[in-house]
């Protein structure tokens, strides 16, 4: 099992719309892909907010080998969205 972490802050001004559209379209378009087999969200403690909330996002694949390209497509769908 392979769990691939990436961890981000959004400011607070966008924290809510980032969460429902992570939850509601891009996992779900990343783990339709068929690289992962599922996803879990999690918000970090003891981390400062003064600049916004961090959240970490664990995605689970059963292989590395899957993982390698799909990358590509799914960081420019968000930094196109959120910057």
């Amino acid at each position: 099992m392979i769990i691939y972490n990436v961890t981000i802050k959004t400011a607070h001004s966008i924290t809510d719309e980032w969460l429902n559209w992570l939850k509601e379209e891009h996992i779900a378009d990343v783990i339709n892909t068929g690289c992962f087999t599922h996803a879990t969200v999690l918000r970090l403690l003891d981390i400062d907010e003064e600049d916004g909330i961090t959240h970490a996002v664990q995605y689970h694949a059963p292989d590395i080998k899957l993982t390698k390209n799909i990358w590509k497509t799914c960081r420019y769908d968000a930094k196109k969205r959120y910057g």
